[in-house]
């Protein structure tokens, strides 16, 4: 029976949820960078993630076998315009926006990914998710 887990990261914590993902078995595998929710409207700073979080969880859900998907959390707006927030400096992620989806091969590389002007379209979700 296909299904979808989810797990909640920030930055202080991704390196062992990655750690612990890849050893699990899982059909599909993606990282979801995406904006904290603001305490005062209860949703997220970040409207292209308003737009695309639905599209992807439905894309994610609507796959034929089982998905995970890490959301890491980038945190406040302040924390993450400053240039040295620590995912826009990884070299594994060199984040520039949010919501960015990425897929993770096997061995937690990633194999495809969607920039935030990209991860609401349903064709390119589909063709990360093939």
């Amino acid at each position: 029976m296909a299904s979808l887990r989810m797990v909640d990261s920030r930055v202080g914590d991704l390196d062992g949820v990655l750690k612990e993902l890849r050893s699990q078995k899982s059909d599909r595998k993606f990282l979801l960078f995406l904006a904290d929710i603001d305490p005062s409207t209860s949703r997220s700073w970040c409207p292209d993630c308003v737009r695309a979080e639905p599209v992807i969880y439905q894309k994610l859900e609507a796959f034929s076998g089982d998905v995970t998907l890490v959301r890491a959390y980038v945190g406040d707006r302040p924390t993450w315009r400053n240039p040295r927030h620590p995912w826009r400096t990884d070299d594994r992620f060199k984040l520039r926006g949010v919501p960015t989806l990425m897929r993770l091969d096997e061995d937690g590389a990633i194999a495809g990914r969607l920039e935030d002007h990209e991860a609401h379209l349903e064709r390119q979700i589909d063709e990360l998710i093939r």
